[in-house]
């Protein structure tokens, strides 16, 4: 078993109101708080500005959470990274009800096991922005419009792909110790 390779910090009750709303929600999504939060107290300042975009990003677009949280299991498990792959699942099914059914297929079988056209418009262009963002064309642009997307939502997934990756590359520079449900895992599926 592999330590982090940074101290991780365990939450104290003279956290500031903010951080301790943050830890409030992430323990109703997930169940606890998870070790990449731990990891980011060594530096707070930036853990709660991080956070802030992060809550914009989540709470004020165009997209359900639900969407977010496939995007996010995507780009990690295209990235590799199995910690943030895992967070995302049990944010979609122990925070939002998803099924274990459903995240087990997002994982294996990627944007071709969603039914609706918006989801794989969406999945499609995250993915791409992530491999090569300058390589995404105007047909990509237009077949997230087409799938029900205005300019607000491009932008919103666009970013949550940027999000996203920051926090795998944090989670994997550091190699945080994984403390999520071993079913989730699995990083070698979505391509």
């Amino acid at each position: 078993q592999t330590l982090t390779r940074v101290p991780l910090i365990e939450p104290s009750s003279d956290l500031s109101p903010e951080m301790m709303g943050i830890f409030a929600w992430v323990t109703e999504m997930e169940g606890s708080v998870p070790n990449h939060f731990k990891v980011e107290l060594n530096f707070p300042e930036f853990f709660v500005a991080k956070l802030g975009a992060t809550k914009v990003l989540w709470e004020m677009g165009e997209l359900t959470m639900s969407e977010i949280q496939q995007i996010g299991i995507a780009i990690s498990q295209a990235n590799g990274c199995a910690y943030c792959t895992a967070a995302f699942c049990t944010i979609w099914n122990f925070g939002l009800g998803a099924s274990v059914t459903e995240v087990e297929e997002l994982l294996k079988e990627g944007l071709n096991c969603r039914q609706s056209d918006r989801e794989r418009a969406m999945l499609h262009y995250s993915l791409k922005v992530n491999k090569d963002p300058g390589n995404v064309t105007d047909e990509d642009i237009n077949a997230l419009r087409d799938a029900g997307f205005g300019e607000k939502g491009i932008i919103q997934i666009t970013h949550l792909v940027s999000d996203f990756s920051s926090y795998n590359t944090l989670n994997l520079a550091l190699d945080t110790e994984y403390d999520y449900d071993a079913i989730w895992k699995a990083t070698d599926h979505i391509s």
